[in-house]
């Protein structure tokens, strides 16, 4: 395991490998359509400033009353500026501490807030009531665009992706996170 301070300088002296923020996904599943969702879908927009979307089921389970194509869930794709806003939000909540087994080895994180009125400056409303959401962050280092876009597509190499150490340590010199063992 690489030292915290051994990647930092490797960042230095060559910027392509420092990692950024790509994007921060906030999803909240209610598991039913109709009212709850309609509920989760404003609670999303108060706290991201951004229209959600609806995510549907993939499957039929008879069990829980799911039916495939319904929509149960509700998402919020947040990029550059808004997304570190938000992130700073969050992080407030779970006082900026994070386990070392919500890092995933591609430079993946995920949290969870288990009520959105934790957030600061938003307020309760009854008529909504407390839902919680999760919170996805994926970090990603600049020349990664050659895998998403349309035309002339290739691999990412192994070198130019972000690991687990590298996520962690972009994430305690950015924002400030305490990692936890797990």
């Amino acid at each position: 395991m690489e030292k915290l301070e051994d990647i930092v300088k490797s960042w230095e002296t060559n910027p392509m490998l420092r990692p950024r923020i790509g994007y921060v996904v906030v999803n909240c599943s209610v598991g039913k359509s109709g009212e709850p969702l309609q509920k989760a879908m404003k609670v999303l927009e108060d706290v991201t400033g951004q229209k959600p979307v609806q995510c549907k089921a993939k499957q039929t389970i008879r069990e829980f009353g799911i039916r495939k194509d319904e929509p149960i869930a509700c998402k919020v794709t947040l990029r550059g500026n808004r997304a570190i806003e938000f992130l700073k939000k969050s992080l407030s909540v779970v006082d900026s501490k994070l386990k070392e087994s919500s890092f995933d080895d591609e430079g993946n994180v995920s949290f969870g807030v288990k009520e959105h009125i934790q957030l600061p400056g938003v307020r309760y409303d009854p008529d909504i009531g407390i839902i919680g959401f999760d919170v996805s962050i994926r970090i990603e280092k600049q020349g990664y665009r050659v895998a998403k876009r349309r035309r002339m597509r290739t691999t990412v190499p192994r070198s130019q992706r972000v690991g687990k150490n590298e996520a962690i340590a972009f994430l305690q010199q950015t924002l400030g996170v305490k990692i936890i063992g797990t």
